[in-house]
């Protein structure tokens, strides 16, 4: 066990060294703020704090784990060997900066707590983020620094043993569309039919009638596919489907319809269910918590996880809701047009509720790559985005999360890059 001396212990301080020390590096970490004890501790020790006791491991404080609520904060960004790093400290600490509050300020997602631009949907903008700003949205910061932390440790206390850490990959699927034409609905369908022939979208309109007759297969069917392709290996999977009001009246799904539910109940044989939340849940307590108790009756199971429509998160109270319902995992911390990691981190982590200044039991699992990011985009460009993350994530042995849509499986030639980038996740040697 890493002991940490600090003459205030807060919520923050223990949250955010049980994520870097425990978390990420595996290790056991315990706090005192009685100097004797500390002193008298064997093991590897650190204090952090001001000012150093003695000689010992130090990592100096810059105060914001010390502090209260969020104000706006005045980062500078610096140079820190191959990366960067913001709250620099002085010579005497074991570190160049406070890692410990840097890692804290991106975690908690502070920056969302402040004023900000909103998109047109009342989102936060990855253009407003810190490290979108400084061309670091592509790297897991809190990781990399995590990593470097290691280092440190492993020179002063050589008998500290980290445990042995692979890295893992966790593919989504976004089913917020499950089919294309079938189990619409009678209103849908024909809503869908004359926009297709206001639009002079015949061929479209000629493929719906012949999916809803029955001599077509839907092409955003492909669930047995994806069964298929991930049966036969243990790889993690989640598949989130939409039980609400789709933003889109024509593109939502009637989940009243049996065949859609038996699909839910087949894919859910195979791999975890996930609940997307639709847009009016997000808003209203008791549509929310409804569209929970809907997906639990028909997979006959607790909801473990889910993820907010359109990624839209308003901190801190969507995660509240969430806390409430007792709901365990989310996956809406991602831009829905911008791969990288919005928390800086691919490592899931607890959301820390700022208002509050409590840790939640909910934990956040950070999306690396999603496909939304790469609309009419080349192969070429999605396929170095993708291995610019899919690297980044291995060399800190985090967890790679990548969202597609089943859409994105159906047959048709530009979703080639797709299925092969999928296959290929799905087959990873290193996987348990």
């Amino acid at each position: 066990m890493l002991l940490i001396y600090t003459l205030k212990s807060t919520h923050r301080i223990s949250y955010t060294f049980k994520h870097i020390c425990f978390r990420v590096l595996g290790i056991e970490v315990g706090f005192t703020n009685i100097i004797e004890e500390f002193i008298a501790y064997s093991g590897p020790k650190l204090s952090y704090g001001k000012k150093p006791l003695g000689n010992e491991l130090f990592i100096q404080s810059s105060g914001l784990l010390t502090q209260q609520g969020f104000e706006s904060i005045d980062i500078k960004i610096k140079n820190w060997e191959e990366t960067k790093c913001f709250f620099s400290v002085g010579a005497k600490s074991g570190l160049a900066f406070d890692i410990f509050s840097a890692s804290f300020y991106l975690l908690s997602r502070y920056e969302e707590y402040l004023p900000h631009v909103k998109d047109e949907k009342g989102r936060f903008l990855a253009s407003e983020s810190l490290v979108y700003k400084e061309d670091l949205l592509q790297y897991p910061l809190v990781d990399i620094w995590a990593y470097k932390f290691k280092e440190v440790l492993e020179r002063t206390f050589p008998q500290l043993n980290f445990p042995i850490k692979n890295m893992v990959v966790h593919n989504l699927i976004n089913a917020q569309e499950p089919f294309a034409y079938k189990q619409k609905g009678v209103l849908r369908s024909i809503s869908g039919f004359v926009k297709d022939i206001i639009n002079l979208n015949l061929r479209d309109a000629i493929k719906r009638i012949g999916v809803v007759i029955g001599v077509k297969e839907d092409p955003y069917n492909t669930f047995e596919w994806i069964i298929n392709t991930v049966k036969e290996h243990k790889t993690k999977l989640t598949v989130f489907f939409l039980l609400g009001e789709a933003v889109n009246f024509i593109e939502g799904t009637n989940f009243r319809k049996k065949k859609f539910r038996l699909l839910i109940k087949r894919v859910s044989d195979y791999k975890q269910i996930g609940l997307i939340f639709s847009k009016d849940s997000l808003k209203n307590f008791d549509i929310l918590k409804k569209e929970k108790n809907q997906l639990e009756k028909i997979t006959n199971r607790n909801l473990v996880s889910s993820m907010n429509s359109q990624f839209m998160v308003n901190l801190p109270h969507n995660y509240r809701s969430l806390v409430e319902l007792e709901v365990e995992e989310d996956f809406s911390m991602v831009y829905e047009n911008q791969s990288g990691f919005r928390a800086s981190s691919c490592t899931p982590y607890l959301f820390y509720d700022l208002d509050y200044e409590i840790v939640s039991p909910l934990l956040i699992h950070p999306i690396a790559f999603s496909t939304s990011a790469f609309i009419d985009d080349k192969e070429s460009k999605i396929t170095d985005n993708f291995e610019k993350l899919y690297s980044s994530v291995k060399q800190v042995n985090g967890t790679f999360s990548v969202l597609f849509s089943n859409k994105n499986f159906s047959p048709i030639k530009s979703n080639k890059v797709w299925q092969d980038l999928f296959v290929r996740l799905t087959k990873e040697p290193f996987l348990k």
